[in-house]
C-alpha cells in the first residue's frame, strides 16, 4: 500500500513538474489561463505523457520545420518562436476549438487520447555575438498546439541585440540561430529608431522578395506588418495554396500558415529581426467584419453553402492559428481577439497598433450591400474600432503627446486619408466611417496633438498624402498649412496592384493625385515596402519597389524619400525632393531610372522585368 502511496505521489509530482514546464510554451495559455474551463488542460496534456504505452519522439524523428521568429519587443524581454514536429503537416485535429459546455473543457475522450508524446525544448538568449547565456528556459510542445513553441525571454537589456536559439531536449539537434532585439525603455533618449514596413503578402501571387531585400540590407531595428500576412483563398500556379481550398477549419488555417513560413525570404527576415504585426481582413476572410465577411455571411444560407462554418467558428479557428503561428503576445488573457496594443520606444515615439478589422468593426462593404454602405458611410454610430478600442485609441495619443513623445506612429490596415476614385469614395476603409475619422481628427486638432504618422497597408498600392480634415480645417495642398499628421501607405509584398504597364500606372496616379488635395504622391506598379526612419528632429520614409515578383530575384529599387521635420504636421516641400522613381508627385517630376540595387552582390545595375505577377490561373 505504501508503495501504491509513493507511486501516486511520484506521478503526481512528475505532473505537476511536467505542467510548469508546459505553462513555459505561451501557446498553451490561449484563449484564458485565468478561468477554469478555458484554455489548454495543461495538467491533462501532462499526464497523457504517463500514460502505459506512450513512447517519446527521439530527437532524429524531430526536426524545426520552419524557422525561428521573435516579436513584440519590450525593454526587458522578447517573445521567441520556433515549431518542432515530425514532419512539415499541421495536426488534423480541431480539439482545443471544440469540446463540451462549457468551451475549452478538453474532458473527452479524443482529448485524452491525443499526442501522448510531449517535446521538450530548450533555449537560449545568448549576448550578440557571443557564447554568453542571458536568459533561458526549457518547455513542451504537443499537437494540441500544432507544435509551435512560443517563450517570453526576459531579463534582458533595452535596446539590445541578442541571439537566441531551440534545442531538442537532450540532443545535439538545434534550430537556426536568430538575432532580435529588445525595445528602449519609455524614459530613454533615443536618437533613431528604424522600422521596415510591410503588407499584403499573396503566396501563390508571388514571391516575398520584399522581405529578403530589407533583411539582407539590415538597416531596421524592427518588422512591423500591418497585416493579410496570410491569404484565406485557393489560389493556383506554381506556389499555389495548401490546403487547396479556401480556409474555414483550425488545420486549414494552420497548414496556410505553415506554407508561407516555408517561404525562404519570410524565414530570413523572421530569422534576423523582431516583429511587430497586427492582422488585416485576409486573416480571418476578405472584407471582415464583426459579424461576418464577403466570402462568409451571418445567416443560415451562407452556414450551408459556405463550408458549414458559423462567422464565429471560423474567426475562432483563424485567431487561434494566428497566435500558435507567430511571435506576438496576448496582452489581454481575458480577450483573445485583442490584438491592438503600443509601444513606448524611448521619448523618441509612441507605436500604437490598431486592429480596424476584426475586433467590433461596424458592417462594410460586403460587394453585395455597396449602396447601403452609401448611405450610411456617415452614421454617428459606425466604428472600424468598437467603442473600447476606440477611446483607447484616443487615450493613447493623449497619453503620448503628454508623456512628451516626439512621434506618435499608427499602425493602422487601411487608409485613412480622404481619398476618392473614379468610381467614388470606398466602403472598405476610412472612408466608410467618416464619422470615426472626424473624432479621431477632432481629438488630434482639439487636443494640439502633432507629430501624427498614420501607416497603412491594404490597398496595395503606395500612396502619401498631408493628413487634414478636409471641408472642416483649412488646407493648402501646395504647401501643407493646415495639416495636423502625414500618412505613409505602403503597396503589398506580392498582392496585385495596378495590373497594367508602368505608363498606364504613372497616368492613373496622376490622375488620383490630381482629384484628391491631401494626396502627394501615388504608385500602384511595384511591390515593396517602406523604411520609416525617426528621429527628433525628423521623421523620413524611404520606398522601394520589387521590379518583378514572378521570381525569386535581390533586386530593389528606390522608388520616393520623404521628410517630415518634427512639429510641421506635414510633408517637407518639395514633396520627395521634387522627384520620384515610379508614379506622380504633386509639384515634381517622375524621372524613371530603373537603377536598381541587387542586395546579394550590392551591385547596381539597370534592371526591367515583362511580369510583374505568377500567373494563378
Amino acid at each position: 500500500m505504501v508503495n501504491l502511496v509513493l507511486l501516486a505521489l511520484a506521478t503526481e509530482l512528475l505532473a505537476t513538474l511536467a505542467a510548469a514546464t508546459f505553462d513555459g510554451n505561451l501557446n498553451y495559455a490561449s484563449p484564458s489561463r485565468r478561468h477554469s474551463g478555458l484554455g489548454v488542460d495543461v495538467p491533462r496534456v501532462s499526464r497523457r505523457s504517463l500514460k502505459r504505452g506512450a513512447i517519446a519522439y527521439r530527437a532524429e524523428e524531430l526536426n524545426f520545420t520552419h524557422g525561428v521568429a521573435s516579436g513584440d519587443p519590450f525593454p526587458d524581454s522578447v517573445i521567441l518562436w520556433t515549431r518542432v514536429a515530425p514532419s512539415l503537416e499541421s495536426d488534423t485535429s480541431n480539439v482545443t476549438v471544440e469540446g463540451t459546455v462549457p468551451l475549452y473543457n478538453h474532458d473527452t475522450q479524443t482529448y485524452i487520447n491525443a499526442d501522448p508524446s510531449p517535446i521538450c525544448v530548450e533555449w537560449k538568449v545568448f549576448s550578440n555575438g557571443s557564447e554568453d547565456v542571458v536568459s533561458s528556459g526549457e518547455a513542451y510542445t504537443t499537437s494540441d498546439i500544432d507544435y509551435t513553441v512560443k517563450v517570453e525571454a526576459t531579463g534582458l537589456q533595452p535596446f539590445t541585440i541578442y541571439n537566441y536559439q531551440f534545442t531538442i531536449c537532450g540532443s545535439n539537434v538545434t534550430s537556426p540561430l536568430g538575432r532580435t532585439k529588445t525595445a528602449p525603455p519609455a524614459d530613454a533618449d533615443v536618437s533613431e529608431l528604424r522600422f521596415a514596413v510591410f503588407s499584403c503578402s499573396n503566396y501563390p501571387n508571388g514571391y516575398f522578395n520584399a522581405y529578403g531585400n530589407a533583411a539582407r540590407k539590415d538597416e531596421q531595428d524592427y518588422f512591423v506588418h500591418l497585416g493579410d500576412y496570410i491569404y484565406e483563398g485557393n489560389a493556383k500556379g506554381e506556389r499555389a495554396h495548401e490546403p487547396p481550398k479556401y480556409l474555414f477549419s483550425l488545420y486549414d488555417y494552420r497548414t496556410r500558415h505553415g506554407q508561407y513560413r516555408s517561404d525562404p525570404d519570410l524565414q530570413l527576415a523572421s530569422q534576423n529581426f523582431a516583429w511587430i504585426t497586427t492582422w488585416d481582413d485576409h486573416e480571418v476572410s476578405d472584407n471582415g467584419y464583426r459579424d461576418g465577411a464577403s466570402g462568409l455571411n451571418n445567416t443560415e444560407q451562407s452556414f450551408l453553402n459556405d463550408g458549414r462554418v458559423s462567422v464565429d467558428q471560423r474567426k475562432m479557428n483563424a485567431v487561434r492559428a494566428y497566435f500558435e503561428w507567430m511571435p506576438i503576445r496576448q496582452i489581454d488573457l481575458d480577450d483573445n481577439l485583442r490584438v491592438w496594443r503600443s509601444f513606448q520606444m524611448g521619448n523618441l515615439l509612441d507605436l500604437i497598433v490598431l486592429d480596424t478589422r476584426n475586433y467590433d468593426r461596424s458592417i462594410t462593404d460586403l460587394n453585395w450591400n455597396t449602396e447601403y454602405i452609401d448611405l450610411i458611410r456617415n452614421d454617428a454610430s459606425r466604428s472600424l474600432m468598437g467603442s473600447h478600442q476606440e477611446h483607447w485609441f484616443y487615450n493613447q495619443l493623449s497619453k503620448s503627446s503628454e508623456r512628451g513623445a516626439t512621434w506618435r506612429i499608427i499602425g493602422n490596415q487601411i487608409i485613412f486619408s480622404y481619398i476618392t476614385e473614379s468610381y467614388g469614395l470606398s466602403g472598405d476603409n476610412w472612408n466608410g466611417y467618416i464619422a470615426n475619422r472626424n473624432r479621431t481628427l477632432k481629438h488630434l486638432y482639439d487636443n494640439n496633438i502633432s507629430n501624427t504618422i498614420f501607416l497603412a497597408g491594404d490597398s496595395h498600392q503606395n500612396w502619401v498624402s498631408d493628413l487634414a480634415w478636409v471641408g472642416e480645417k483649412p488646407y493648402n495642398s501646395e504647401t501643407g498649412d493646415g495639416a495636423i499628421g502625414v500618412e505613409f501607405a505602403g503597396t503589398a509584398v506580392s498582392s496585385t496592384g495596378y495590373s497594367g504597364l508602368i505608363v498606364p500606372a504613372r497616368t492613373a496616379a496622376e490622375t488620383r493625385v490630381t482629384d484628391n488635395q491631401v494626396l502627394q504622391w501615388q504608385d500602384g506598379y511595384y511591390r515593396g515596402y517602406f523604411l520609416l526612419t525617426a528621429t527628433p528632429e525628423k521623421l523620413e520614409a524611404r520606398y522601394y519597389g520589387s521590379p518583378s515578383v514572378a521570381s525569386r530575384n535581390s533586386w530593389d529599387l528606390p522608388l520616393a524619400n520623404f521628410t517630415v521635420m518634427a512639429g510641421a504636421n506635414k510633408l517637407s516641400r518639395p514633396v520627395a525632393g521634387g522627384s520620384v522613381e515610379a508614379g506622380y508627385v504633386r509639384g515634381g517630376e517622375t524621372n524613371p531610372t530603373n537603377v536598381t540595387l541587387n542586395t546579394d552582390t550590392w551591385e547596381w545595375d539597370v534592371v526591367g522585368y515583362n511580369q510583374m505577377y505568377i500567373d494563378t490561373s
